[in-house]
């Protein structure tokens, strides 16, 4: 169930900010977070991937393996926006620090919901 209402929550949040950073373009978001056109697009995919397992008829296991493989992907990026800010040049205008710090928050969050079991369907005797 964590991992549900995370799918939906962040999947939702990630659509709006995806949308956000396309209608203004290349610059920072409030001053502190970076929008590119690849970074718009990584959050446009990943959020509709959220928000479809997080809203729709799909298996709880399912919905925690997704949540936890995007988790690991969000880790990573946090980790390696501090060694290679512009990821090997994806990201002209490189992440700033807030832009790491929301990915690894992002990433550890989702694989803390990943890990907690949903409630069993079965009745125990």
């Amino acid at each position: 169930m964590a991992a549900r209402t995370y799918a939906q929550v962040v999947g939702v949040v990630l659509i709006l900010l995806g949308v956000v950073g396309l209608l203004l373009g290349d610059e920072l978001f409030l001053g502190i977070l970076n929008i590119d056109l690849v970074e718009d697009i990584v959050h446009l995919l990943s959020g509709g991937l959220l928000a479809y397992l997080g809203f729709g008829r799909t298996d709880d296991g399912t919905v925690r393996s997704v949540v936890g493989v995007v988790g690991v992907v969000y880790l990573l990026v946090g980790i390696l926006g501090f060694i290679v800010p512009t990821l090997f040049g994806l990201i002209p205008n490189g992440y700033t620090i807030f832009d790491n710090i929301v990915h690894l928050a992002l990433g550890v969050l989702a694989l803390v919901v990943a890990g907690v079991p949903g409630r069993s369907s079965t009745a125990r005797s």
